[in-house]
């Protein structure tokens, strides 16, 4: 039996990176040539603009063909070397779809076709051994990192991979753990956090009284617990060894509050069902993962730790 606190920080502070394809209503950028849109000349100290021919992706994204109106949609203005440049944005977004039909079609030729038995059973229901809450970061996909294939894991992602107490309330995470536990019978139970987590950041960054408006901030005062152990653990780190602590400290947290749920600590109890942390630290590469040691005096927190065994790195 070990005794886990989160690790030490790095001594490289971890910036919080976004990704300008993160989200699904990002729109495909399509460069022209020329990319120019409107000629320009110099008169009277002003531009003047002289509107010329707009090409722009149809159902084909190779099929340029489109004219553009006096107000394009989707037209980016940049300036670059001192000239005014555009680029045209695909609204429908079909170069996208048009590529996630290709990796669809090559997963129902090399995965579903090939396994079809498999799949066929699938169909007649599911039986996965994980239940697994992860964050809804775009970078963070349990399936890609851990390997998870359909029917092997149950999986709920959110906000910072929070897991409120059972007397918070109805949200779609304790759902989730309600009919994996309940209903497909789970044996593990497995709580992802991951470096550079935006939602923790939201976290450490927000003020003691939260704002009713914000939506995030509602949400990630789950995980109010773990940030004030955090500043009184690690107050006199950066704020991004801060917030990097807070990303351990908040699975701990969340693995506690998954005892507060009667059936879960009654199935844990009795060696039915098992809980465990996972940190994906997608900087370098690496995965840490621990099992919570359940004793009941464990629901008692002390300085912030809990009892843990099975602690494994891999890198």
């Amino acid at each position: 039996m070990a005794i886990l606190a989160p690790t030490s920080v790095s001594k490289d502070p971890l910036s919080l990176r976004t990704s300008s394809n993160s989200s699904s209503s990002d729109l495909q950028r399509i460069s022209l040539n020329p990319p120019r849109i409107f000629g320009s000349k110099m008169k009277s100290g002003k531009i003047e603009q002289t509107p010329l021919r707009l090409l722009t992706a149809s159902n084909n994204c190779s099929d340029l063909t489109a004219k553009a109106s006096r107000k394009p949609l989707g037209l980016t203005e940049e300036l670059k070397n001192n000239k005014l440049e555009s680029v045209v944005e695909t609204d429908d977004g079909s170069c996208l779809f048009e590529d996630m039909k290709r990796r669809f079609l090559s997963f129902k030729k090399h995965k579903y076709m090939e396994n079809l038995e498999h799949y066929q059973n699938l169909a007649e229901g599911q039986a996965p051994k994980f239940m697994v809450i992860s964050c809804a970061d775009s970078r963070v996909c349990p399936s890609t990192i851990l390997g998870f294939q359909p029917g092997e894991a149950f999986i709920v992602r959110n906000i910072a991979n929070l897991v409120p107490s059972f007397e918070s309330g109805p949200s779609e995470t304790n759902a989730a753990l309600e009919f994996s536990v309940n209903a497909l019978e789970v044996e593990n139970i497995l709580v992802v956090g991951h470096s550079c987590c935006g939602g923790i950041r939201a976290l450490m960054s927000m003020d003691d009284e939260v704002e009713k408006s914000s939506f995030i901030q509602n949400w990630v005062v789950v995980g109010r617990d773990a940030r004030l152990w955090t500043k009184a653990a690690a107050s006199k780190l950066s704020f991004d060894q801060q917030c990097k602590h807070c990303e351990k400290e908040s699975i701990n947290r969340s693995l506690l509050n998954l005892l507060t749920y009667p059936w879960i600590e009654e199935k844990v109890k009795n060696g039915i069902l098992s809980v465990h942390g996972g940190y994906y630290d997608f900087v370098d590469c690496t995965f840490e993962k621990w099992t919570l040691d359940y004793k009941e005096d464990n629901l008692k927190e002390k300085h912030g730790r809990i009892s843990v065994k099975n602690h494994l790195f891999w890198s």
